[in-house]
């Protein structure tokens, strides 16, 4: 039985999906009450209401279920930032991640996944190419996201070594999909609303202006889940870190083409130009070592995604 916390929420519903169909049966944590999605089966899913910062509401999950593996997803970053108690914020989302890595310990699991960012590459000076898992890390990041997402594969990496744990990193590309929200960092998500409605996009939450050349390896979260699920099933692993992403990237001029084709009466111009030094990730470990591929392009994905919302979905 695989424990996944965070396990109803946007990424994690799907990676329990994709655990489901694999034949594991799963339980999920979660902090506040959540109805379970539709698409997950009320039979092989247990719901325990438990915080990851709370040690023994954690631990005692073990004691109802033998669990054999964790993919951790459960928030374990301070975002947005905590400007009145940062130290506060630090503690409890470094103590979530040793609350897991303890639980690992204690249970003998088989592996512990732990959900890491595209994010992490900002800064590095990859070169030519699509990023791969080796490339060297700068220390510092504009957003604290990336920057504890850093410190937790450092931490993995020493628990790994000290406590005999097999820990292994998902370096997630940016997602979307059903059950996804708006993003900082990506128009995707808006672009996609505004389509299955046919409204304006709301763009007001990036961080920056969204133009039609900006691009980002994108991942429907299905192909995500399933990546995911592929990862902590795997019989062996050559890496302890891994991209998770498509290896290519999307542009919001692609997007919105698509998006034309199932939803031709969309308001989506974006203001031409943009950054195409676009962030991609190399999947060649990933590929190699679980045999995935992805199964949703930019087409698929946007029909799938936009009858999803269009059949009534609030999300």
């Amino acid at each position: 039985m695989i424990l996944v916390t965070g396990g109803l929420g946007f990424i994690g519903s799907h990676t329990v999906r994709a655990l489901l169909d694999q034949g594991e049966e799963c339980v999920v944590t979660q902090r506040r009450p959540r109805p379970l999605p539709s698409f997950l089966d009320p039979e092989r899913v247990t719901v325990e209401r438990a915080d990851i910062t709370d040690r023994e509401a954690l631990l005692a999950v073990g004691d109802r279920h033998h669990i054999t593996g964790i993919v951790h997803l459960a928030g374990s970053v301070p975002w947005p930032p905590v400007p009145d108690a940062p130290v506060e914020a630090a503690r409890q989302a470094l103590g979530g991640l040793l609350n897991i890595a303890e639980a690992a310990q204690r249970w003998e699991v088989r592996r512990l996944g732990i959900a890491s960012t595209i994010g992490v590459y900002f800064g590095a000076a990859a070169g030519d190419g699509p990023l791969r898992e080796d490339v060297p890390l700068s220390l510092h990041a504009a957003v604290s996201i990336p920057t504890f997402k850093k410190i937790g594969e450092m931490l993995g990496g020493y628990l790994a070594d000290t406590a005999g744990l097999d820990i292994v990193d998902y370096r997630i590309s940016g997602t979307w999909g059903p059950l996804g929200h708006s993003d900082p960092f990506f128009a995707a998500p808006a672009l996609v609303h505004a389509a299955a409605r046919a409204t304006e996009p709301d763009l007001s939450g990036l961080m920056g202006p969204a133009r039609a050349d900006d691009g980002l390896d994108l991942t429907y979260v299905k192909d995500t889940g399933r990546a995911i699920a592929l990862l902590q099933l795997a019989d062996k692993l050559n890496h302890r870190t891994y991209n998770v992403g498509s290896g290519r990237a999307t542009t919001n001029a692609q997007l919105i083409a698509a998006l034309r084709k199932v939803a031709p009466d969309a308001r989506l111009d974006l203001p031409a130009g943009g950054d195409t030094d676009h962030l991609v990730l190399d999947i060649t470990r990933l590929r190699e070592d679980t045999g995935y591929e992805a199964e949703y392009d930019t087409e698929r994905a946007a029909a799938d995604y936009v009858a999803w919302l269009r059949a009534g979905n609030a999300v």
